[in-house]
């Protein structure tokens, strides 16, 4: 019989494990905030060179640069959690 915290990780829905169920949430999240991200970018492109000119000097562009910067280092960020919250393997 299973002990406490293999039961906890056990089967939570569709076959999924509690850290694959975490693990599949946070990638949908990153694909998302990629996907806008992209979105935000090209409609920069779109802008006159005045007008984005003007935009990448605000605030709210730069906080949307370090953003994307840290995002990167996020996917490996998941992956070293997976590994650390996933149960051992057995035999």
């Amino acid at each position: 019989m299973p002990d406490d915290q293999q039961q906890a990780n056990e089967n939570v829905e569709g076959g999924n494990t509690q850290t694959e169920l975490a693990h599949s949430i946070i990638e949908s999240l990153l694909e998302h905030t990629r996907v806008v991200s992209d979105l935000i970018a090209v409609m920069a492109q779109a802008l006159d060179d005045d007008t984005q000119k003007a935009l990448v000097l605000t605030a709210q562009w730069q906080a949307y640069l370090e953003s994307r910067r840290q995002l990167e280092h996020t996917r490996e960020d998941v992956e070293r959690f997976v590994k650390l919250v996933a149960p051992p393997a057995t035999d």
